[in-house]
């Protein structure tokens, strides 16, 4: 080792004997026990940041503790690289999206390996090949004729600006995710996977995740699963002829037990029934100019919590057919045609939003519950009124007719019953996940694999014609009117109709960027496999991914996708298990200054510069140490500068000892070690036991403790500069000294690869420090010493004292009684009793 610590002359060396060497290859132990360690994959849209970073260094920390501990680890990486960015990018400096994007893949992947990430890169995925997006139309196909895929004329949100369709989760309150821009509402054909048929499964199968808790809630929020009820409500005219002739209303509700109190009811902006039938007659035009404002409205805006209710009087009426009274029906921006029938009964009296609504348009109020066990209850629920609340709760109906005096559960079930009776309802389960639309008007994405021909219609582009490649970026023409980009390019468009053989075109659309990600996990597996998507023998040995680490932003959007597309590729029967992953771990965000690091903020941190200063293995131990992995981290200087520090501390003892100690014999075990060599090889061991448990997951397999890890070998360096380590002539002696130094290398291994490869091949170390197996610790080394006992009298805490561990009562007495501040309290009192709990503490009854 050189003198100094210059972790650029070390690290490449080490970087070329791992790629030299193939240490990072899976598959070469079939033997023992697999590990899928997997980050959620980039987008390169040019450099990476310490953002970036922190999720990659994460996971292949433990991808390299996992291999000392004997596991056969699949650690890929690969590049999420179609998508609206490129596209942007280029329209705005003229850099052609498939120029761009391979150049940016080189220099993501260069920054990778400088960081000495052990990723097998003989396994790397670029979503923009067509060797990639070609398996993505194959799925397109087999799930079109399975009736997964299919056609609709779709309300979508619609960003002017990048002129393509956005999924619910790209918009954020009201704005495009990408841009800013304000989304509209825009009525478009497109093409869509029907993964509502998957809704019950995906609910259930969140049981089966270890993933934190508020990614399983948001889950199962977006799913939203409601148990209730469809009843039909009759038509029952309008203001000007209340014997009109319509069609009835459909309503969904989880409190049919509440339908007595169902004073008015509730439809959609966008439900059919309203230009065809409600939004005619004498309030045409206040009907009209109220839906084309909720059209310009984003629906997350209309029904957040706390939105302004609003709405307007249709003229219409509708039948309760429970009571037969006729009630108005209104048109609400609270209602979406997306959740369960796209109408509703309003309940005021039992419902806050209902509540609102009515009181704000003068509505009728009606208690139909109140309270069990109360003899108030109708009084209790009236009080309430008044003070602006509705009563929500389950209860016993009141005003109810027959069900009058009924639990709200039973009358649920006979309610329910009754309408299915009467031919005028079902019980029902309604869910708010919508199916996923997924084509999009825009260039730099998969082609849709499909011809329309006007003698054959819609025609499947043959899996022999696969892929259907993108034109040239130069022959685009880019349209900021909605037109599909593929649609400007009559050589790509005009072609014959596989089927008959006549004039025809391809569909003009490309896939949304969701599709590249929901099974690029299973393709890593079969990555240069030409024949098969997914070889069924690698998904066997490698499915499901054991932990996938990313952001909790991919809560409701990716994370949802890819667990219905694997369900997919089960009944295909290309893998073999229904969730795609056991575990997941959501990192934190990295701050700087304050604010979110990214490059529009312009407070990235550039890896380059700060591996050319510090060094790669400091930047991963910052990242580490800074705090657990799922809380947020705000970039420190100062912490970069200490990370650099410790790593400085821990080398120099290697260089200053390593040559002379490489052959001395370490110890076997504590006999006969005293002074430094007791203290350090106690420290050595229990530091082991340490970092081991906090690199490991604990039960859960997700609680991983980075941060205490390193502190704990932070400590252990202490304690060898306390034995003189960094001295010519150190207290310890050479054996316990060159084990503890090797220990040390094997537990900065997963953190500090190049350092500890360095530390262990001038210490003798046979092989890579990276392959080596993890050590055990020495049961007694870890074992106490001493204990402490609190010492009480009279009941009240006077002090401690250590004593050894097998210290009896008499023993521990004399101690405590030793101790000047128990003296004290003692003195002048006579001892009538005396409490002992053994490891605990020792109590002195004084008076």
């Amino acid at each position: 080792m050189d003198e100094r610590y210059v972790p650029q002359n070390i690290e490449p060396r080490w970087q070329k004997a791992w790629t030299e060497q193939g240490a990072f290859t899976a598959g070469k132990q079939p033997g023992k026990p697999k590990f899928y360690v997997l980050e959620m994959f980039p987008y390169p849209s040019g450099s990476l940041h310490m953002g970036n970073l922190r999720c990659y260094v994460m996971g292949d920390v433990i991808a390299r503790h996992l291999r000392q501990k004997g596991h056969d680890v699949l650690h890929p990486m690969g590049f999420d690289a179609l998508g609206l960015p490129a596209e942007n990018a280029a329209l705005k400096d003229g850099v052609p999206p498939p120029e761009r994007t391979p150049k940016n893949i080189a220099n993501a992947r260069r920054q990778m390996d400088r960081m000495g990430l052990s990723y097998e890169w003989d396994r790397e995925v670029a979503t923009y090949r067509p060797d990639y997006y070609r398996w993505n139309q194959w799925f397109f196909l087999r799930m079109w004729e399975r009736g997964v895929v299919y056609r609709r004329q779709s309300s979508v949100n619609w960003c002017p600006s990048c002129n393509t369709v956005l999924a619910n989760e790209q918009v954020e309150d009201g704005k495009c995710w990408r841009c800013g821009s304000t989304v509209v509402t825009r009525e478009i054909p497109e093409w869509a996977f029907r993964i509502t048929n998957y809704a019950e499964d995906l609910l259930q199968g969140l049981n089966e995740l270890t993933w934190p808790e508020r990614i399983l809630g948001a889950q199962r929020n977006w799913i939203g699963k409601s148990v209730g009820a469809e009843v039909e409500f009759a038509y029952a005219g309008t203001d000007e002829d209340p014997n009109a002739r319509g069609q009835a209303l459909r309503v969904f509700t989880t409190r049919v037990d509440t339908i007595y109190g169902a004073t008015y009811a509730v439809i959609a902006a966008e439900h059919p029934l309203v230009a065809q039938q409600f939004g005619k007659g004498k309030r045409e035009g206040e009907v009209a100019a109220f839906v084309q404002k909720m059209r310009a409205t984003d629906k997350t805006e209309r029904t957040a919590e706390g939105a302004p209710k609003e709405g307007v009087f249709t003229g219409h009426y509708v039948k309760n057919p429970f009571t037969g009274e006729r009630i108005p029906l209104w048109i609400a921006n609270f209602v979406l045609a997306e959740y369960g029938t796209g109408a509703v009964m309003s309940v005021p009296g039992h419902d806050q939003r209902d509540f609102d609504f009515a009181k704000k348009y003068g509505l009728p109020i009606k208690i139909v519950i109140h309270p069990a066990g109360r003899s108030d209850g109708e009084a209790y629920v009236a009080a309430l009124h008044k003070e602006g609340k509705a009563f929500t709760e389950d209860g016993v109906l009141a005003n109810s007719k027959d069900m009058t005096g009924k639990g709200s559960a039973e009358a649920r079930e006979q309610l329910a019953e009754r309408a299915q009776a009467g031919d005028f309802g079902k019980k029902t389960v309604k869910y708010h996940l919508r199916d996923w639309g997924f084509s999009r008007q825009r260039y730099w994405g998969t082609p849709i694999p499909v011809i329309y021909c006007e003698k054959d219609g819609p025609v499947a582009v043959p899996d022999d014609q696969l892929p259907v490649t993108l034109p040239p970026w130069e022959k685009i023409t880019m349209k900021m009117t909605g037109t599909a980009p593929l649609r400007t390019v009559p050589e790509f468009m005009n072609v014959k109709c596989p089927r008959c053989g006549g004039p025809a075109q391809r569909d003009g659309e490309t896939m949304d960027t969701f599709v590249d990600s929901a099974w690029y996990y299973a393709r890593f597996l079969s990555a240069k496999n030409d024949k098969v998507a997914v070889e069924r023998k690698e998904a066997d040995r490698w499915l499901p991914i054991d932990l996938y680490i990313g952001g909790p932003e991919h809560a409701v959007g990716h994370l949802l996708y890819f667990r219905f597309w694997n369900r997919v590729m089960k009944e295909m029967g290309l893998v073999g298990v229904a969730e795609p992953a056991k575990r997941l771990l959501t990192q934190g965000i990295v701050y700087k200054d304050g604010a979110k690091m990214s490059k529009s903020k312009g407070n990235t941190v550039d890896p380059d510069t700060l591996v050319d200063t510090y060094g790669a293995d400091t930047a991963r131990v910052f990242l580490m140490f800074a705090g657990p992995p799922e809380k947020d981290l705000e970039w420190s200087d100062k912490g970069v500068e200490g990370a650099s520090r410790f790593l400085a501390r821990v080398y120099r003892v290697g260089a200053m000892h390593a040559e002379r100690i490489k052959g001395a014999a370490t110890p076997s075990s504590m006999a006969g070690l005293t002074g430094a060599d007791e203290m350090v090889r106690r420290a050595a061991h229990r530091t082991l036991k340490k970092v081991g448990e906090d690199l490991s997951g604990g039960a859960s397999g997700i609680d991983y403790q980075f941060n205490t890890a390193i502190a704990a070998l932070m400590e252990l360096t202490n304690t060898l500069y306390e034995a003189g380590a960094a001295e010519a002539q150190p207290k310890v002696s050479d054996g316990v000294l060159k084990e503890a130094l090797t220990l040390t290398s094997q537990m900065l291994a997963p953190v500090a690869p190049h350092l500890a490869e360095e530390m262990w091949n001038a210490l003798g170390g046979k092989g890579l420090v990276a392959l080596a197996d993890w050590p055990k610790f020495d049961a007694d080394a870890v074992a106490a010493q001493s204990i402490t006992y609190a010492v009480q009298v009279s009941g009240k805490l006077r002090g401690e004292v250590q004593v050894a561990v097998d210290a009896g009562e008499d023993a521990v007495k004399a101690a405590a009684q030793a101790e000047p501040n128990v003296q004290r309290h003692l003195e002048g009192k006579s001892i009538k009793k005396v409490v002992f709990v053994k490891g605990r503490l020792i109590n002195f009854v004084a008076v």
